[in-house]
């Protein structure tokens, strides 16, 4: 069988990549992504070939969707030629479009029913659906995709990558013997889904940098124009990662994760790592890490400081205990992908 994996952000070459090296065991497997700076990097650090067809769009509407459909030029032109069984991606736009005008019948994963323009434009065009359990399936039905195609498997996808194996020791981007390290991930600003000029975490590495300036602060930035914008607003003041790194390598070796909420979040809290979520964009995956008190969500600076100083002075043996058990308990969604493309032959 021949299948295509289109692979558009770090979290999914994280999630895809033990899937695409069982599977080309037995089957050709053919990957594209896009030109998207730390999939780049990271595929490189992985040893994942990847075949780079078009960019990313950026932050203006115009841009995503010029780019969007310059991608699926390319990509309907080399797809063609290939001609896959099967598609596989984590609801790609421009891979449900190819799918359906190449007659390519498509599996899509997905835990992110907030990204309501990618459903729209990947949902009803799929055939299968794969998602964590904790989500609902009307969720996603409300996308125009029957409850019958829609498969739940226990886990959540961050599990998978929380259980990847680190591939190369990675000099450590800041001195882990005499300060606390505290890392703080940088909220998403150029999804659709995001709201533009309303970052909230600005005035948290501001309340951060006054109370903990014997600690070591670093931050994780997303694109260039973050990093660059990080870098004039607070200067020398706070360790701002430049590199691209593997966040697992990343988060065992901190005292404190500050994220968005999204999947380096949950990461962190499956890896035992004292875990915040300021909650930039809501969601089922977050919401379940909080009630199983994996993550502590706090949006307001003042609060988000006071929870920084508690976690510090406590023990996180209870923590790692309940982060392991949490692990331990969620299934491979590889399982049930390969269940799934058994019924599609």
């Amino acid at each position: 069988m021949k299948i295509w994996f289109d692979i558009l952000t770090p979290k999914q070459l994280l999630f895809f990549e033990p899937m695409i090296k069982e599977l080309r065991k037995k089957h050709q497997v053919i990957c594209t992504s896009r030109n998207y700076r730390e999939v780049n990097k990271l595929a490189k650090m992985r040893k994942l070939n990847l075949i780079f067809v078009g960019k990313h769009g950026g932050g203006e509407n115009y841009h995503k969707l010029n780019a969007s459909i310059q991608r699926m030029n390319l990509l309907s032109k080399i797809i063609k030629k290939q001609i896959p069984d099967i598609t596989v991606s984590l609801c790609s736009p421009e891979a449900a479009r190819v799918s359906f005008g190449l007659g390519i019948k498509h599996i899509a994963f997905s835990d992110s029913p907030h990204a309501q323009a990618v459903m729209k434009l990947s949902i009803p065009l799929v055939q299968k659906l794969l998602i964590p359990w904790v989500i609902p399936k009307e969720e996603f039905t409300k996308f125009g995709i029957d409850s019958k195609n829609i498969t739940q498997y226990k886990a959540i996808d961050a599990a998978l990558i929380a259980k990847h194996k680190i591939q190369n020791k990675i000099k450590l981007p800041f001195n882990k013997k005499s300060k606390k390290i505290i890392l703080i991930r940088v909220e998403e600003d150029q999804a659709a889904y995001t709201l533009k000029n309303k970052s909230k975490i600005i005035p948290i590495i501001k309340a951060v940098i006054k109370e903990f300036r014997n600690e070591e602060i670093v931050i994780l930035g997303r694109y260039p124009a973050q990093i660059k914008f990080l870098s004039k607003t607070f200067g020398k003041k706070i360790n701002i990662l430049k590199k691209v790194v593997d966040g697992k390598a990343l988060l065992t070796n901190v005292d404190i994760f500050l994220g968005s909420g999204g999947t380096m979040t949950a990461e962190s809290a499956l890896l035992g790592v004292p875990t915040i979520s300021y909650n930039a964009v809501p969601n089922f995956i977050e919401n379940y890490l909080v009630k199983q008190k994996l993550v502590k969500r706090e949006t307001n600076p003042k609060k988000i400081v006071h929870a920084i100083k508690l976690l510090i002075r406590n023990s996180n043996v209870k923590n790692q205990k309940r982060a392991k058990k949490a692990l331990d308990s969620m299934e491979d969604p590889f399982k049930k992908l390969v269940k799934v493309m058994k019924t599609m032959d």
